[in-house]
């Protein structure tokens, strides 16, 4: 599903990930941060895609300020740390300024 974002200024975090062999509670801890991310004030909406390991991310937020929270939330943090010893190979966050968007959507 595309996220519905208002009209620019916003930011995007970009996570891309590639994953390890090791799955014990990945989809658990996804969901829950999913669901814990769109509890954040300054949380506007997700994108994520996987296909052959390589998954790719997008979460949009108001402020920095939001992301700075989010990144420094308690249990976000201990999932991230969890990622990064037992779930993901390798990843690479970045965070951009959105300044413009276009939508296309077909009529139905």
């Amino acid at each position: 599903m595309i996220a519905t974002t208002p009209e620019p200024p916003y930011y995007v975090v970009m996570f891309t990930s590639v994953r390890t062999e090791v799955d014990a509670g990945y989809a658990k801890a996804a969901q829950r941060m999913l669901e814990l991310a769109a509890q954040q004030p300054g949380f506007l909406g997700v994108e994520s895609a996987r296909s052959d390991g390589l998954g790719i991310t997008l979460s949009y937020w108001q402020s920095e300020e939001a992301i700075r929270a989010w990144r420094e939330h308690a249990e976000h943090s201990a999932v991230r740390e969890q990622g990064r010893t037992d779930w993901y190979a390798a990843f690479t966050t970045r965070v951009a300024k959105v300044e413009r968007a276009y939508t296309f959507s077909r009529p139905s």
